[in-house]
């Protein structure tokens, strides 16, 4: 295993593209979708069954993991893959969406954000500094630079002044961790990447897109989408912005989505995402099927003996029945919600697995097109 950070792009179909990201802790496969482990837990699952699903990598949060236990913590218990017993690489957000998200109670300056806890109402600065700092004690492989990400629609100097500033604080973040990596903090097997603002006008875009590019980070982000604009907008955004992104690092597309996002940002040539739907939507009663989605709240699942997913290569899917899992959802079972969790997690596994298949055989629009079709249809009534 190496001991750098690298991305190799193998073959592209159309726009679509298969590559693998090497890191220290392991390699990880493109098109990628990190399950979210926003505080040192994928939502009732178990580690080995998130590994087990096919994950590569997971996200943890700055911003969450700052607060409780403290990033110093876990670095005086041997860092975050040690806490949560998370062997392969991890990706840490650098907390600013969450912060950005606090409103009254939080305030922004060149300097960073002051903010007070929403756990116990202590006071916090967040800058560029602190959350490479944060990011490196944690040992995440790879890492986000600090940012400024504003809900949508926003009035364009708005727009501008927040992807500005992103641009500024891009650049402290990157002299951060490189005074990191100088001192021991970071090694040579992880990295910073860069995050793309600019709402959804596209002079913006390319504007942050081509300063960060001059900065040279070893991949970029889309981040400031599916914050309001709509499925249309975010995909016209992202045909806008990829094409001013390099096309030889990973091009990662924050907080995206639903499984029509991912097959869609994927055809236009997206190689990481990330995405709470999975587990939450596991937890409110929702399946992730090749049928369509289900909710198992629904009185007709109650006499309903088929399997939750016999197209699934997950057990939880294959050997439980639609009957059982509604009854467990309708009583406040913790186990509807485990098991919802770990079918959901394995189906958006599954389906980044299926695209990078499609890519390597060169028929990745034939099988988006049959695969979106299938998995929008209306389930048949039992």
């Amino acid at each position: 295993m190496t001991e750098h950070f690298a991305f190799h792009l193998k073959t592209t179909d159309g726009l679509a593209r298969l590559g693998e990201i090497t890191t220290s802790r392991g390699v990880i496969r493109t098109p990628a979708f990190m399950p979210v482990g926003t505080v040192a837990t994928v939502k009732a699952l178990y580690p080995d069954q998130v590994r087990d699903a096919g994950a590569d990598i997971l996200l943890g949060n700055t911003y969450h993991l700052m607060l409780r236990p403290g990033a110093e913590r876990i670095a005086r218990l041997g860092g975050l893959h040690k806490f949560m017993r998370w062997d392969g690489p991890i990706l840490t957000d650098s907390g600013g969406f969450q912060v950005m998200s606090l409103g009254k109670i939080r305030k922004i300056t060149e300097e960073g954000v002051a903010f007070q806890s929403h756990l116990d109402g202590s006071r916090h600065m967040l800058s560029p500094e602190r959350s490479i700092e944060i990011q490196c004690l944690l040992g995440a492989d790879i890492q986000m630079q600090f940012d400024e990400c504003i809900e949508l629609p926003a009035e364009r100097r708005e727009v501008e002044r927040a992807m500005e500033l992103s641009l500024r604080w891009a650049e402290r973040s990157k002299r951060a961790f490189e005074a990191q990596r100088a001192a021991g903090g970071a090694h040579a097997g992880q990295a910073l990447f860069g995050i793309v603002q600019g709402g959804t006008d596209a002079e913006l875009r390319h504007r942050s897109a081509a300063a960060l590019v001059d900065m040279d980070f070893p991949g970029y982000a889309v981040g400031g989408l599916a914050v309001g604009e709509g499925h249309e907008a975010m995909i016209a955004t992202l045909g806008q912005t990829l094409p001013a992104l390099p096309t030889d690092k990973p091009r990662y597309l924050m907080g995206v989505g639903t499984p029509l996002d991912l097959i869609e940002s994927v055809r236009l040539g997206v190689d990481m995402f990330d995405c709470v739907m999975p587990t939450r939507n596991g937890r409110h009663g929702y399946a992730f099927t090749w049928n369509g989605a289900l909710n198992m709240r629904n009185a007709k699942f109650a006499e309903d003996m088929s399997p939750l997913d016999e197209l699934s290569s997950c057990p939880g899917a294959r050997d439980y029945s639609k009957a059982y899992v509604h009854h467990l959802i309708k009583s406040g079972e913790f186990l509807g919600a485990m098991i919802l969790s770990w079918v959901n997690t394995v189906f958006y596994q599954d389906l980044m697995a299926a695209m990078r298949d499609a890519i390597a055989h060169g028929r990745f629009a034939e099988w988006a097109d049959e695969t979106k079709a299938r998995i929008t249809k209306r389930p048949a009534a039992p």
